[in-house]
């Protein structure tokens, strides 16, 4: 653990406004690029790239791919953790960025199943491997970029933005998807919830075609940052580890574990609410595992009303965070979650009202619990490592929660016989494991993230000059 602040915080190099912008915009077209995927994958890659005469199998496995780019994080964390603590946060985020963006737009001009069998479903793997790879370094750098550049006592508020990229990008991309299906909609008489011939045909790539506009953006935005100070003094010093992995691993791996589970109910929670809810929305209610009916425009709609939750709540979350300390507010939060999970049923028992309730209050918990951990997972390590460290606990989180969660929440919501009590408790019990983690862990409000000096002192043999770092 970083020691305590003994001094007033560095002059940030950057304008605040260029700080923000740059750690809000890439991690808004990261999650943009996510969440086309995640809706696609419900929406219509079950019928173009997992054929089956079993709907639910042809789901399951569109989900099983969903969650094979969570496995990939964890390698993007290692990979551009490596390239950030070595050569610095700039040149390593518009790497990453660049990686997401040529991914998602290659999903876009994919041959489907029916035109190239399983090399286009392999492809499609690949792509979705790439993707997730790229957002394993996409997040830490933004959120050393904002918090390694936030005045003294508002660390938590800046670390706020890039996390409001994820409801940013899922308005964006969801309502990208609904315009489409707007201009595309069923031919008379085809089921509602269904999408049309032409939006199956073509309509669907859009989205993906769209994500290179946003990438360009963020380039641009991007190339005019300077590298933050903490990691120029560091760098500077003498700091720079040659393997940020293993001094990470070996001195840090506490705050590894902790910080893993610390993001556990986050992680379940936001797959939960965003990638499972679309599917059990639009299920039949008649169907063999029966969901709640509404066609897809009519629950993406009230998704996006309780995204809207979801920002609101995650600027709110910086705040109370730099007031009350991280530790104490997502403890708080955490035990919310906890009873959220146990009243799932009952909430959505009570109709179209519970079910807007449901969504509401857990977006609002979203934005509460995912605020914090911009701040909070690059305060566990020092400047030599703090990229590879947070990235790591973030990613890693990623397959425990985010990986299995739609998987698993799939199979209790067929074992509950279209009930989703057993996914609501499943929600529960990853939120007690959250609870734990944060009752062992230590505040981290006060440490100090110009820590030069200590990580340097930690593993000399592993350190580089300024020049060799560069």
């Amino acid at each position: 653990m970083p020691a305590p602040a003994t001094g007033s915080a560095p002059t940030p190099v950057n304008p605040r406004s260029r700080v923000l912008v740059a750690s809000l915009i890439g991690t808004t077209i990261e999650f943009y690029d996510f969440y086309i995927y995640a809706t696609a994958a419900v929406l219509v890659f079950p019928q173009l790239f997992f054929p089956s005469s079993d709907p639910t199998t042809a789901l399951l496995s569109s989900f099983a791919v969903f969650g094979a780019a969570m496995v990939a994080r964890p390698v993007g964390a290692v990979v551009f953790g490596h390239l950030g603590d070595r050569l610095g946060r700039k040149k390593t985020l518009v790497v990453s960025l660049l990686t997401m963006g040529l991914a998602t737009f290659l999903i876009g001009v994919l041959p489907t199943y029916a035109q190239a069998g399983w090399v286009a479903t392999a492809l499609l793997v690949l792509m979705r491997l790439a993707q997730g790879f790229a957002l394993g370094g996409e997040w830490s750098g933004a959120a050393l970029v904002a918090t390694e550049n936030a005045p003294s006592g508002k660390r938590a508020l800046y670390g706020t933005f890039p996390q409001l990229g994820a409801p940013l990008g899922f308005i964006i991309g969801n309502g990208l998807f609904l315009l489409m299906g707007a201009l595309l909609p069923s031919a008379a008489g085809a089921d509602p919830t269904q999408p049309s011939d032409a939006f199956l045909d073509w309509g669907w790539r859009v989205p993906f075609l769209f994500s290179a506009v946003m990438v360009a953006i963020g380039l641009w935005v991007r190339s005019r940052l300077v590298e933050s100070a903490v990691f120029t003094k560091t760098r500077a010093s003498g700091g720079v580890r040659r393997l940020p992995l293993a001094t990470v691993v070996r001195g840090h791996g506490r705050q590894l574990v902790l910080g893993t589970f610390i993001m556990l109910a986050t992680y379940v929670l936001f797959y939960l609410m965003t990638t499972f809810s679309l599917s059990y929305g639009r299920t039949a209610e008649d169907a063999a595992v029966p969901g709640l009916g509404y066609g897809y425009t009519t629950f993406v709609l009230m998704l996006i009303f309780g995204v809207l939750f979801f920002a609101a709540f995650t600027l709110v979350s910086g705040p109370l965070a730099d007031r009350y300390g991280r530790r104490s507010t997502l403890t708080w939060i955490t035990a919310a979650i906890v009873v959220f999970g146990l009243v799932w049923e009952p909430l959505i028992g009570l109709g179209t009202g519970g079910v807007l309730l449901w969504l509401v209050l857990g977006f609002t918990l979203m934005g509460l619990t995912f605020g914090p951990m911009g701040a909070l997972l690059p305060e566990l390590f020092p400047t030599s490592v703090r990229y590879t460290g947070s990235g790591i606990s973030y990613n890693v989180s990623s397959i425990l929660g985010a990986a299995v969660a739609p998987f698993i929440a799939v199979a209790l919501w067929e074992a509950g016989d279209g009930s989703p009590w057993l996914v609501g408790v499943y929600l529960s019990a990853m939120a007690v494991l959250t609870l734990v983690a944060l009752l062992l862990g230590k505040e981290t409000k006060d440490v100090s993230l110009d820590d030069g000096e200590t990580s340097r002192t930690e593993d000399p043999a592993r350190s580089v000059t300024a020049t060799g770092g560069s």
